[in-house]
């Protein structure tokens, strides 16, 4: 069983994902980064692999972005940083990318290095779900790697079903229109939208993301799905960090207290 389904199936409430970029703040931080993450009882890791114009994120990741991407980061070095890390990382991990580097990495060869290494699921922003459908989802299933879309305020109800008839891990439902790291707290126009799709009775789990950031934000987004999401907030406290396992710990103790 995908570790992904394993956790959903065991645990319904509260789910943790942390995102953070890889090979940042420094090259080499990728894997004691996941170590802290887990130690500090986190449900999911997400890996951002870096990219020159990742269009869904705000200005907090986009400069990890760049930052990583001066600091050398590709994803072969990933592939080099990931090999044996399931030795030491027992939660579902997850890359976020765009499809540009990962086309011209080649497709299947990603995948397949991805079942290699031991990665669970893909976020891909970009990837079209048709395309998903015509073009990846046999390998993806291959691979076996859950591949998750991103759901808005602004996207329909038929769409919605859509996606969750296509989807085999989790529905990251985006809190708002805007990109991440835009706003702080949850206003009522969200609630209204979480309200909205929460009684749509979805069968996959929905972690909320954008705007969550500490014990309140996320145990509100908690009440209306399985979890949330935090990414923006985490890379903020990790950036200056002089001492990244004992801050990440005390940082994702404080949000699940």
């Amino acid at each position: 069983m995908n570790r992904i389904q394993y956790l959903f199936n065991t645990k319904k409430e509260r789910v943790l994902s942390i995102y953070f970029t890889a090979g940042f703040p420094h090259l080499e931080d990728t894997l004691p980064i996941m170590e802290a993450i887990q130690a500090g009882g986190a449900d999911i890791i997400e890996i951002g692999v870096p990219y020159s114009d990742p269009i869904a994120d705000g200005p907090t990741i986009q400069d990890s972005n760049q930052i990583a991407l001066e600091n050398g980061m590709s994803l072969k070095k990933l592939f080099e940083q990931l090999k044996g890390f399931r030795a030491k990382i027992n939660l579902p991990v997850v890359l976020m990318g765009y499809l540009n580097p990962i086309i011209q990495y080649g497709m299947e060869e990603f995948c397949q290095k991805c079942k290699e290494v031991g990665i669970d699921g893909l976020i891909l922003p970009d990837l079209p779900m048709q395309q998903y459908l015509d073009d990846y989802k046999e390998m993806f299933e291959k691979y076996d790697l859950f591949n998750t879309f991103l759901i808005s305020p602004q996207t329909s109800e038929k769409r919605i079903r859509e996606i969750d008839a296509n989807s085999n891990g989790f529905i990251y439902m985006v809190s708002s229109h805007s990109i991440t790291g835009a706003k702080s707290g949850i206003s009522e126009e969200q609630v209204t939208y979480f309200e909205r799709v929460k009684a749509m009775g979805l069968k996959n789990p929905r972690l909320i993301g954008f705007g969550i950031s500490d014990a309140e934000t996320f145990s509100t987004a908690s009440q209306y799905s399985n979890g949330a999401i935090i990414g923006s907030a985490f890379i903020k406290k990790i950036k200056d960090s002089a001492n990244l396992n004992a801050d990440i710990q005390e940082y994702i103790k404080s949000v699940i207290q």
